[in-house]
């Protein structure tokens, strides 16, 4: 994901990074061909035109276009929105649940048993987004967890699910011990389903993306209708056509390519969820209330402009 501060209007329209337009370059290239073409077919060899303002084909394939490229725009969007919320509400119970750790338990319990639910808890971020993107999360939580119950995380198949069930039996255990009291639990539990829900939330989001019919329809009109648009055009702006074909592909495509890269929020393309990022704010956000040490890698994360 690129986080960058505001840029004035001149910086924007030369933006580079972050923007989809390097992706689409090779398919801008095509459709100015084609438009070369359309100029030259129209002015030396077949004379092959469309009037594009007294045929109805564009009129209704642009209808078309509008209506599903806004669908598509709007479900995706609604995926990655669901996704920050779901980490906004990871943030949240993990403060609640490190305030009722240091809080909650009776003064009899050691400051070693507080650090080990701390521990555990900032380690759920990161098991989260590694199983989110399948991606190996062995370094990361072998820095943070002890060998006992790196070993047993790692033999477990749902890693985020097994934190929450060792989080649950630090609270089961030291209420056994009478260091919680049973309403101390309630609320501890309470928290623990709200981490439930998240994960659970989160799965949902990466197990079940859009219909793929949607996108191979939208996809072949979008192209459809950008690799004819130069004929239609050819006959009423004859050499202005390359340039107006290319800007107006440039913007259907650009559309497609974003609803396409924000509607897999878990992924590392630059406009998907800074999941490092976020995974390690929450983790430093954990040991800051406790007066832990800076979380690890968390300096990197404030200091560059693209965050994964």
């Amino acid at each position: 994901m690129i986080i960058r501060p505001h840029l004035n209007w001149f910086r924007m329209l030369l933006a580079w990074r972050g923007s989809v337009l390097p992706q689409l370059l090779p398919r801008l290239t095509l459709i100015f061909l084609i438009s070369l073409v359309a100029v030259a077919s129209h002015d030396h060899l077949l004379r092959v035109t469309v009037n594009l303002n007294s045929t109805a084909p564009f009129s209704l394939i642009g209808i078309a276009l509008a209506v599903f490229l806004g669908f598509r725009n709007n479900a995706s969007y609604d995926r990655y929105w669901e996704a920050r919320k779901l980490w906004g509400q990871l943030l949240n119970e993990s403060r609640s649940l490190t305030r009722q750790a240091l809080t909650l338990p009776q003064a009899t319990l050691d400051a070693a048993e507080r650090r080990a639910f701390l521990v555990m808890l900032g380690a759920m971020p990161h098991a989260l987004r590694h199983q989110l993107r399948k991606t190996d999360p062995s370094a990361d939580l072998a820095e943070r967890l002890p060998p006992a119950m790196l070993t047993r995380v790692m033999q477990s198949r749902y890693r985020p699910a097994t934190l929450l069930m060792c989080l649950g039996e630090w609270v089961h255990r030291h209420a056994r011990d009478g260091a919680i009291d049973p309403m101390a639990v309630v609320a501890f539990d309470r928290n623990l389903n709200g981490l439930s829900d998240v994960i659970g939330g989160c799965e949902r989001i990466a197990s079940t993306p859009l219909p793929f019919a949607y996108s191979v329809m939208i996809h072949r009109t979008v192209y459809f209708f950008c690799a004819s648009l130069p004929f239609g055009l050819v006959d009423s702006i004859g050499l202005f056509t390359p340039l107006f074909s290319v800007f107006v592909a440039y913007a259907f495509m650009a559309h497609e390519a974003i609803a396409g890269q924000i509607e897999e929020p878990f992924g590392t393309e630059d406009n998907d969820l800074a999941l490092e990022m976020m995974s390690v704010t929450i983790e430093d956000a954990v040991g800051d209330l406790a007066g832990l040490p800076v979380a690890p890698g968390v300096d990197g994360c404030r200091e560059g402009v693209v965050f994964r």
